[in-house]
């Protein structure tokens, strides 16, 4: 009788023990951002079908924006692992926000797929950053201000056309922060 009331005391301790053992911050060290480096044909097919119906409805004042954010004289291979991390984040961030406006039932139907797919990258990428926020080098942090300034000047239709346009380069992105190592 009395064994049968310390098991559940010692279980408790032993659990107790074990998770301060293993802190929540060393859960992100080993994350696996593996499954973006090579995507599957079947979504890159929904991002290409959405780019064309996209680009097929598109107004020819919508291509001028002032501010090319995706336009860079440099190349995200340049960037550390963290540095590319937060790169990705950011263009994810505006990708989804101008995937999520109201739009026509058909390009609605025509995003559903990307928008669920970049919003689970997203939700990966954000398991694997850690609390504090990384140094980002002078390449990013320009860039990351050159995006704040475009968010609060241009149209929401420019900034629109720019994140669809261009959501090719950020998969290659997120592919290159994938690959943790040296990419091309």
């Amino acid at each position: 009788m009395l064994c049968l009331s310390l098991t559940p005391l010692l279980v408790l301790a032993l659990g107790a023990s074990l998770g301060a053992a293993f802190p929540q911050d060393a859960l992100k060290k080993s994350c696996s951002l593996s499954k973006y480096q090579f995507l599957m044909p079947h979504e890159l097919k929904a991002v290409q079908k959405m780019k064309e119906q996209f680009e097929d409805t598109m107004l020819l004042s919508d291509r001028k924006c002032n501010t090319r954010l995706f336009h860079r004289k440099w190349n995200t291979a340049e960037l550390s692992v963290p540095d590319r991390v937060t790169l990705v984040e950011a263009e994810l961030d505006l990708a989804i926000a101008m995937l999520s406006l109201p739009t026509t039932p058909k390009f609605a139907e025509a995003r559903q797929r990307p928008l669920a797919f970049l919003t689970q990258a997203r939700e990966d990428l954000r398991g694997c950053m850690g609390t504090e926020a990384p140094s980002s080098s002078g390449k990013l942090r320009h860039w990351l201000q050159k995006l704040q300034m475009a968010k609060k000047t241009e149209t929401v239709s420019c900034l629109e056309a720019s994140a669809i346009l261009h959501l090719f380069q950020v998969l290659n992105d997120l592919r290159c922060a994938a690959l943790r190592e040296q990419c091309p």
